[in-house]
């Protein structure tokens, strides 16, 4: 059984990826996981310089989800490529990069100081979050700073390019066809919903940011018919992310069309969520006789069935 997913130059040994933001740098679960056994991990999102991110409270729960307005706090790309990258190397881990950015020139060298380290396979380019006022999603909600952000990274490194686009906007897979067009070898999709939440006691918001990003269960039937949509529209691979929970979330993302699926807000629930769902997408199929997992992308069946006029 082929489990193996190509993104651009890259081959993952199975389809499932730790989200960024929710694995931290990957070394907080070494203990946990075997980093070894997944896909890839995702890094916590890399400016150039380390970050404080947002005062608390950052994060509250929700019916079916969580919200959260960390702020991107980080320790800078220069100290995880110094503190953290030699023991994800050590561990055998698949490492893409989180890479932020205030400036297009941020970004760029961000991405050339990841690139130029050894053990990095991939730069995620973080153009969509919404718990942020400059840069990032300024980029993310704008066709041409899409665009822009794509092709000068592109042009800045030999890795995969993956913007991670946000479904903050009307038609998201114009954004992944801009990214396409700019030279992305794939598109993660989505980024959390921006959404708010009220103690009505003080009326005030629940986090210090008032409004923040919704993750978990209550976004995935959005965010799969995001990923159907953008399958529609662009030839290259899709990371499917928002709410996967077990083994039928993350096929949903598959046959919908997503060449592999990112876990985030579940892996807090449950940290040794990975061997279940890959067990059970295995299993699926076993049962359904498929012998690649490549075979189940974007293999939903939209056809009307005919009309028995007998």
């Amino acid at each position: 059984m082929d489990l193996s997913v190509r993104i651009g130059s890259l081959t993952l040994k199975n389809p499932l990826v730790a989200a960024s933001g929710c694995f931290g740098y990957g070394v907080e679960y070494a203990e946990v996981v075997d980093l070894s056994t997944l896909g890839a991990i995702v890094s916590k999102g890399l400016f150039l310089e380390p970050r404080e991110g947002h005062p608390s409270p950052r994060i509250v729960e929700t019916p079916a989800g969580m919200l959260n307005a960390i702020g991107l706090q980080g320790i800078g790309a220069r100290r995880f490529v110094d503190e953290k990258l030699p023991e994800l190397r050590a561990r055998g881990a698949t490492v893409i990069v989180n890479v932020c950015g205030t400036t297009l020139d941020e970004y760029v060298e961000v991405s050339r100081v990841v690139s130029d380290a050894e053990g990095v396979a991939a730069i995620e380019l973080n153009i969509s979050c919404p718990n942020i006022k400059e840069g990032g999603i300024q980029f993310g909600c704008s066709l041409n700073g899409t665009f822009d952000v794509v092709s000068a990274v592109r042009k800045a490194t030999r890795l995969p390019v993956v913007p991670k686009l946000t479904p903050n906007v009307t038609d998201v897979a114009s954004f992944a066809h801009a990214a396409e067009d700019a030279g992305a070898d794939a598109v993660s999709l989505v980024n959390t919903f921006l959404a708010m939440v009220i103690d009505v006691e003080s009326r005030r918001p629940k986090i210090s940011n008032v409004v923040g990003g919704l993750s978990g269960p209550a976004i995935r039937p959005i965010a799969v018919r995001m990923v159907w949509e953008c399958r529609q529209t662009v030839k290259i691979p899709i990371l499917g992310m928002g709410g996967i929970a077990d083994a039928r979330d993350a096929l949903e993302f598959l046959i919908a069309g997503a060449n592999a699926v990112q876990i985030g807000t579940a892996n807090f629930v449950d940290p040794f969520i990975w061997g279940k769902v890959l067990d059970g997408i295995t299993d699926y199929m076993e049962r359904h006789g498929v012998a690649r997992v490549a075979d189940l992308v974007g293999s939903l069946d939209t056809r009307e069935e005919a009309a028995d006029l007998t």
